[in-house]
């Protein structure tokens, strides 16, 4: 039991109390045990949303070929934890996401009303060309523009060091573990 409490605590970064008691709900199933408490993560990371993130980081990260660079404004709370080396190992972590994925937004909101109409026109000439009938075109349209703006937004990409998670998610489970409030505040990519 304490060995599996071990790995849990590893893999999540949870407490030990936490890891018990997520452990007893769980029957002993230690992936359960996972989920529980990634989902106390993120009712932990609901109720700090709120919360002001005027602290934080600025990283950068350059490959290894010197031909792409990227910066990621990392906010938080306090600058207690804005000097936290969790904290500044997230911002390193999304900046060679950045790197490795361009996404061109931080939130799917964030994709302009026009870049997608532009893929709708395109989308709606291909589903009339497979004669898809009308009522069904729209709804296809509606899952498209989902899957288009979440591709092109930095927190619903999934995660290029764990592709099981999506960069919000990671970010989630460090607020759970830290604390406090974490949001990108801003993006940037270069490459030659």
């Amino acid at each position: 039991m304490l060995e599996l409490i071990k790995k849990i605590r590893e893999r999540t970064g949870a407490g030990v109390v936490a890891v018990k008691k997520a452990l007893d709900e769980a029957g002993g199933d230690e992936e359960k045990c996972i989920e529980i408490l990634r989902k106390a993560g993120q009712s932990k990371a609901a109720k700090r949303a709120e919360r002001k993130a005027s602290e934080g980081v600025v990283v950068s990260y350059v490959h290894s070929n010197n031909r792409v660079a990227t910066l990621v404004k990392l906010l938080c709370e306090t600058d207690f934890v804005a000097r936290n080396e969790e904290f500044i190992n997230l911002g390193k972590d999304i900046a060679m996401h950045v790197a490795a994925m361009d996404p061109k937004v931080i939130k799917p909101e964030d994709v302009s009303a026009e870049i997608v109409e532009k893929e709708k026109e395109i989308w709606r000439e291909q589903l009339a060309n497979e004669k898809k009938p009308a009522e069904m075109i729209e709804k296809i349209m509606v899952g498209k523009e989902k899957k288009f703006r979440e591709d092109l937004a930095l927190l619903t990409q999934a995660f290029v060091k764990n592709p099981e998670m999506t960069v919000g998610d990671l970010i989630i489970e460090k607020i759970g573990k830290i604390g406090e409030n974490i949001q990108v505040g801003e993006i940037s990519r270069i490459e030659i």
